[in-house]
Formats: C-alpha cells, structure tokens, sequence
C-alpha cells in the first residue's frame, strides 16, 4: 500500500502537471489549493482523465475548468439545499397537523405506541424511535426556544414545535411507523402514494446531509432507487438491459423528487437556478462536452423538460 504523506503546495503543483494538467497562474493555483484543499482535485478531475488506467489529463484541460466544476458543485450544492430545506419544513408541517389532528397535541397523546403501526415486527422499531425521538426533544430541544417556552408554561411541548428539533432523518424514520392510513393521508396531500413517499423520504435526508457536509454532490448516487414514474416516460429517458438510464438513484432522481414534492413555483424557480449554473460551466470547460457534463449528473439532454410537464 501506498504510504500517503504531506506535500507541500509546490509538490502538489508539480504532481499535477506531471499529470498533464495545464496551470497558467502558478499563485492562484496555489492560492486555490491552499484555500480549498488538494483532495477537490480528487473528485472532480476524473471527468478530464483519459482512463481509469492512465490517469493523465486530457490534452488542454486547465486547472481554471477543474476549479470551474468544483464551483459548479458548490453552487448547485447551495441551490438544492436551500429547496431540500423547503421540503423539510413543509413535511414536519403536514406530519405535525395530520397526527396533531388525529391523536392530541400533548406528548402523552401523540407518542403513545397505540398511535403507531401495532404490527408484531415493527414494535421494537416503534419503541426504540420513539425513544430516539424524546431523547433529541430532551438534548435539542433545552436549544430551542420555543420548546423551552413550551415546558416552562404548559408543561408539554406539542408536536408542531416538537418537529422543530428532529432531525430530517428521524422525520423519515417516524413515517416508517405510521400506520398505513396515516401514511396514506399524508402521502396525499403530496399526490403520492405510501410506498413511495417511503423511499423518497430518506433519499431527501441523504441529500441534505450531502448538502450541508459540503460532499461532492453531482455524481452522487444513493444507496435507494426511485420507481419508475410518469416523468422517465414523459421525457423519452433512455433504457439499457430494461431499466431507465437516468433518474433512478442519481441527481435526477432527486429532481424528480423536488418535481413532486415542492409546489410548482418553488420548482421552476430551482430549475433555472440549476439550468443557469449548467450554461456557466458550459462556458468554462472547453476539455469536455456539456452532455459528458450532464451524463456524469444522470441528467439527461433534455433535463430541462421536467419543469415544463405536468
């Protein structure tokens, strides 16, 4: 195995132009590198080698396009963080208002286990994430204002503040253990139906994580798939071995995802934030073509009709 040790941003520099990679500004690669770190060149510089095994750069790619799709990543890393947060708060909205509605605005009456799916496999799931749940309202909620509020003049502390204080994840594990028709309940108030409201859940927590850790997030691939839905079919997405090539567990699919769960305007208005970051890129990456740019996404060459179908 090879041992890694520290290089010094001259080394760094010398290393990628053994590589092939032109640098035209040795200060501001320095700069960049110092500010930004090495390991950005890692993942993104394998759109501009030439194989896998011969990990040289493509003739004439620049340090300049690199930098330009690490910034890409971070803008449309900003710009789908911002719209999961939508998603987020509007979920713990509706969770909080169906169940608030149904079984009671104080602790005792809505994490009461009777409330939750009674099926015989799902009652340790059920105990230990209610567990989990009063103990983030416990750690988080001393934090939060509004909670504090609540528990010093009423005692309680109702399920629209609770939400407040759980995390994305935990919101998605708590629909695991609804019962069926108040899952079903809420799934359509978002035009869906249960089962897939089940996978989108925490494929949009994956996300957000991806999001606020600052990961490289373009040709992330979550562990879940999405079902084929209208949308693979309305854009003509291409299939191999029978199975649709884009929008299943890529960046699409999670546009697909924000396509149904944020309200249309929410929507378009993410679609040209998306699409203008796209045509920026285009302009600075000369090395390779803009649909090598979408393929690495899982966008596919008319992305930009999703925003247009209803």
């Amino acid at each position: 195995m090879n041992k890694k040790e520290f290089k010094t941003l001259d080394e760094q520099i010398q290393i990628l132009q053994n590589k092939g990679l032109i640098i035209n500004d040795i200060d501001y690669a320095k700069d960049i590198l110092l500010r930004e770190n090495y390991f950005f060149i890692n993942g993104y510089r394998h759109l501009f080698i030439k194989s896998q095994k011969n990990k040289v750069f493509i003739p004439g790619t620049t340090f300049e396009e690199i930098y330009a799709m690490f910034n890409f990543d971070r803008q449309i890393r900003n710009i789908l963080f911002k719209n999961i947060l939508i998603v987020e708060n509007n979920a713990k909205s509706i969770f909080s208002y169906v169940l608030s509605s149904k079984y009671g605005y104080k602790e005792k009456n809505y994490l009461n286990p009777k409330n939750f799916n009674q099926a015989r496999d799902k009652a340790r799931q059920v105990n230990d994430l209610l567990k989990k749940m009063k103990r983030q309202i416990r750690v988080n909620g001393g934090q939060h204002t509004a909670t504090m509020h609540y528990m010093s003049n009423y005692g309680f502390v109702p399920l629209w503040i609770v939400v407040k204080v759980l995390s994305f994840g935990i919101i998605g594990e708590f629909y695991t253990i609804l019962k069926k028709d108040d899952q079903q309940e809420i799934a359509s108030i978002y035009k869906l139906n249960a089962e897939d409201l089940l996978i989108y859940l925490p494929i949009l927590a994956n996300y957000r994580n991806v999001c606020a850790h600052e990961d490289i997030l373009y040709n992330h691939r979550s562990q879940r798939v999405i079902p084929d839905n209208r949308y693979h079919d309305l854009l003509n997405i291409p299939k191999m071995d029978n199975e649709y090539i884009y929008g299943k567990n890529d960046l699409f699919s999670l546009m697909i995802i924000l396509k149904r769960m944020l309200r249309k305007d929410d929507f378009t208005m993410l679609m040209n934030e998306i699409s203008y970051e796209i045509d920026i890129l285009d302009g600075k990456v000369d090395t390779i073509s803009r649909n090598k740019m979408l393929d690495s996404m899982g966008f596919p060459e008319n992305y930009k009709e999703i925003a247009r179908v209803d």
